[in-house]
Order: C-alpha cells, then sequence, then structure tokens
C-alpha cells in the first residue's frame, strides 16, 4: 500500500513538473508570436515609399496586427540596426523595401536566423531562398511601355539625356536597360549624357540645369523615377525649355498632375499600395500556416500614365 502511494506522489509530482515545462513552451511560443509587423523602407520624402508603408500598415492593422514603422534612408547600416530592433521585438514578419541588393542580404539572413520571415517590395535582393516573398513591380515591362510612347512623342529623333537612380538599387539597371531595348532601335536618337540622380529630385533639377547649358537643342529626357522626372522638368521650365519631351516611372500623383499640366508626357504606374498589400498577406499566411503558397519571386505589371488616364491615377493606384 505505501509502495502504491509513493507512485501515485511521484506520478502527481511528474505531471505537475510536466505542467509548468509545457506552461512555460507555451509563454515563450505566445511571447515569439507578437502579433507585430515591423515595416522598412526608404525615405517617406518620395510618396511612393510612404505609400508603401502607409499601405502595409492600413492592412496589418485590418488583420490584427500592431505595426512599427522604420525609415532606413536607403543607409544599410540602419536598416540593419531596425531589423535588430525587429528581431529584439519577437516580431511576426518584417516587410521591407530594402537599402541595396547585395548590402542586404545579410540582415535578411540574420532575421531569417532568428525566426522572423522577410518580405521583400519594390527592390530585389541579389539572393533566393533567404526572404520569403520579393515581390516587385515588372520594371521591365512598365519602362519599355513608357520607352515606346516617347519615342512616339520624340518623331522618332532628336537629343536625349537619361537621368538614372542609385547605382546599387537593382531597378536602376533593370529600368535603363528597358528603355535602351526599345530607344536603341532608333538610330535618329542620339543621348548626349548619361547621369545618376540618385532616384532625387533636387539633385535631377542640379543635374539638368548643368545639361541644358552644355546642350541647348536638347529635345527629350528619359528618367528612372518620377522624382527625377519633377526635378528636370522643373529645371527645363525654369530655362524656359518647357517643350523637351520628359518621361518618369512610378507613378506618383505630382507627375500625374505634371501630366494634366502638358508638362511630363508620361509615366509608367508602379502599384506600389497594392504590393505593400500583397505582402502583408502573404506574411499573414506565413505566419498561420508556414507557406505562401506562392513563388518567392513574383512581378506585377505596370500600366502606362498619359493624358488619357492621368485624371484615374491616385496615390499609385488607377480607379476603375
Amino acid at each position: 500500500m505505501k509502495k502504491i502511494t509513493k507512485l501515485v506522489v511521484c506520478a502527481i509530482a511528474i505531471l505537475l513538473v510536466a505542467g509548468t515545462v509545457f506552461a512555460a513552451g507555451a509563454a515563450e511560443t505566445a511571447a515569439t508570436q507578437s502579433k507585430l509587423m515591423v515595416i522598412i523602407t526608404p525615405s517617406h520624402d518620395n510618396p511612393f515609399f510612404k505609400t508603401e508603408a502607409d499601405s502595409a500598415a492600413a492592412k496589418a492593422n485590418e488583420l490584427g496586427y500592431q505595426t512599427k514603422v522604420y525609415v532606413h534612408d536607403d543607409d544599410a547600416n540602419k536598416q540593419s540596426q531596425y531589423i535588430d530592433l525587429a528581431i529584439s521585438d519577437k516580431a511576426s514578419a518584417i516587410i521591407l523595401d530594402n537599402a541595396g541588393a547585395d548590402a542586404t542580404i545579410a540582415a535578411v539572413k540574420k532575421a531569417k536566423d532568428a525566426g522572423i520571415p522577410t518580405f521583400l517590395i519594390d527592390r530585389e535582393i541579389n539572393a533566393t531562398g533567404i526572404a520569403v516573398s520579393q515581390i516587385v513591380s515588372n520594371n521591365y515591362q512598365g519602362v519599355q511601355l513608357v520607352a515606346a510612347y516617347w519615342v512616339e512623342m520624340m518623331g522618332e529623333k532628336g537629343d536625349y539625356v537619361e537621368l538614372v537612380g542609385k547605382e546599387s538599387d537593382t531597378n536602376a539597371g533593370v529600368r535603363s536597360q528597358s528603355y535602351h531595348d526599345v530607344i536603341d532601335q532608333y538610330p535618329g536618337l542620339k543621348m548626349i549624357a548619361r547621369q545618376s540622380a540618385n532616384w532625387s529630385q533636387p539633385e535631377a533639377f542640379q543635374k539638368m540645369e548643368s545639361i541644358i547649358q552644355a546642350n541647348p537643342n536638347l529635345k527629350g529626357v528619359i528618367c528612372g523615377n518620377d522624382t527625377m522626372a519633377m526635378g528636370a522638368m522643373a529645371a527645363l521650365n525654369a530655362a524656359g525649355k518647357g517643350n523637351v519631351v520628359v518621361v518618369g516611372f512610378d507613378g506618383s500623383n505630382d507627375v500625374r498632375d505634371s501630366i494634366l499640366a502638358d508638362d511630363i508626357k508620361a509615366t509608367g504606374l508602379q502599384p506600389a499600395a497594392r504590393i505593400a498589400e500583397m505582402a502583408v498577406e502573404q506574411a499573414d499566411k506565413y505566419i498561420k500556416t508556414g507557406s505562401t503558397g506562392l513563388p518567392e519571386k513574383q512581378l506585377v505589371d505596370c500600366v502606362l500614365i498619359t493624358k488619357d488616364n492621368a485624371s484615374k491615377l491616385n496615390n499609385f493606384a488607377l480607379s476603375k
């Protein structure tokens, strides 16, 4: 009888210990599933990136997540610090428009090793199998639409300038190549200058001021994004050369208004809001099921914006 009592006591003790361990494990699991999404983008001074951040945060809130939004200013070190914060906060996921195709790889891997999945938007990295998703606009397809329209507006001839984005950004190279795959088919079109304005409106303005002085016969300008197109157009207008054919790429409200005012002639709409929402939706599915059910690399087609449809454009989306 005493032997049976001892066995019962031991069994109860084991159950109590097991219950404590289970409770601790459950608490740890709950802590790691914090219902927090961290959103990191370049500067919100560019409306494209602000739209990304706002759309991602709104969708995450709608799905029941808390959010923290950070701006890395295209500084890979700052980006790494924010990913460290996401890790220390035990974030459920990171939504990231990154600060460099190569410079970002280690930071995304660090998050993955900490059990935090990353979902890239707008810009790819030069690695696969580290981020869960890389969702980007089909830059090549979109820029080709813009380039074909610009060639038509130029009458297939004339001197032109190209303003490119940050050399470290994969998109800058893809967009430039796409422009030239169309334009270089026309021998009457002659590129007289090609400079990086680093996606910046003030820098594009300054670069164009110098280019205009040295090239009085300038007829066209192709730009890797809308902010550079706005800077170029402002410099041209200031110099009394508002008839130069300028195009951009992104689909911002500023360029929409410029197109409607018959200044900038066209842009390519990148659906920034929808891409950001897609990333959050895929993050939510991954958190809940362990899979998005989709390939890592995903391309979203762009839309040509001209005076014919610019009035329907608002915040990087077309109304029906």
